[in-house]
């Protein structure tokens, strides 16, 4: 019986061994996702972790992707181009921080496009569906647009109320666009990529940020902006996950099937879904802080706020049509559909 047992557990043992020296079978393909937000952001748990668990499932363990958060692989102003450079496989990032590279794309930016994340990845994902954007992005291959709630200012010593207050303040500024608006405000637009403000925060080199409150959470900034000013409507930003071209050209039909029912509409909802959620849990991380918010009486409409916000539309619009592009089209069409797109 000793003999017997020890012959059974020594071929238990042998079984058990040669289980654990078999590899498991290797992805055929691994795609280097880089992005801009921390790894604890709910944008990573919430938006791209689930896109990419999504994908490998899908794809039976033949895609595997592999995430490089807080701009490991290439600085945020250069994601896209390390993309279309396959430097990085796949990226998640701001279009406006290229400058002058997607013109047409960056009219969703403009006051009173956006009122919701939800509306606003709506909004910005029918227009690439639609191809009114689609030359802009002929060098990647896009997999979903979307866009984060409204957009707010918030500042590190006083409360701004009205645009005078604005005078003189050295304001983070996200885009060329906003940055544009916030000069006819009166401010120092001052540019950077999201990462790089708690520290120039901290430091002093700012007074304040501009921000949607799910900014004001990934990037921890609620620990000193403590005052936060709300003018609906002021401006919001649109965001892109794509691809390297060959990367998805080189995919077999069934491996491109798998990236394509995670791309569009569905997932551009998921997006605005989160963005709208963490929006929430900024504001009330500020009001739980008992910190300032001003919410200004109508918005972008308040007759303060107002002519300068329209002052800046008309700029923009006009400086694109001089180089020949169809602007008025596109934010016409854009309005069109904030009006049509689900608020939620």
């Amino acid at each position: 019986m000793k003999l017997n047992t020890l012959g059974a557990a020594i071929a238990a043992a042998t079984v058990l061994t040669m289980g654990a020296a078999t590899p498991s079978r290797a992805a055929d393909v691994t795609l280097r996702f880089g992005h801009i937000w921390p790894s604890v952001a709910g944008t990573q748990k919430n938006i791209f972790q689930p896109w990419a668990d999504q994908v490998e499932k899908a794809s039976n363990g033949r895609i595997e992707v592999e995430i490089y958060p807080s701009g490991t692989l290439a600085k945020p102003p250069a994601q896209y181009e390390a993309v279309k450079n396959r430097i990085m496989d796949m990226t998640a990032t701001v279009q406006g921080y290229s400058a002058n590279r997607f013109p047409l794309t960056q009219v969703i930016e403009l006051p009173g496009v956006v009122k919701t994340a939800v509306q606003g990845s709506c909004v910005i994902q029918s227009l690439y569906d639609e191809g009114l954007l689609a030359d802009e992005y002929a060098d990647t291959h896009p997999l979903f647009l979307f866009a984060h709630g409204q957009g707010h200012l918030h500042t590190t010593d006083k409360l701004v109320k009205t645009p005078a207050d604005l005078e003189g303040m050295r304001i983070r500024r996200p885009t060329i666009v906003v940055g544009d608006m916030l000069t006819r405000l009166g401010a120092q637009p001052v540019g950077m990529p999201a990462p790089e403000t708690y520290q120039a925060a901290q430091r002093g080199v700012i007074n304040g940020v501009m921000f949607p409150w799910e900014g004001q959470l990934s990037f921890r900034l609620n620990e000193l902006t403590p005052y936060h000013t709300e003018v609906g409507g002021l401006y919001s930003l649109s965001f892109i996950v794509t691809m390297n071209k060959d990367v998805y050209n080189n995919l077999p039909d069934d491996l491109k099937r798998v990236i394509d029912d995670a791309s569009g509409q569905a997932w551009a909802r998921i997006a605005g879904v989160n963005f709208d959620a963490a929006d929430v849990i900024g504001r009330k991380q500020a009001v739980d802080a008992g910190q300032e918010i001003h919410t200004v009486e109508g918005g972008a409409e308040n007759p303060a706020w107002k002519p300068v916000l329209d002052e800046t539309t008309e700029a923009v619009l006009t400086e694109l049509e001089g180089k020949g592009l169809p602007a008025r089209k596109v934010y016409a069409r854009a309005l069109e559909l904030s009006g049509s797109c689900p608020l939620e």
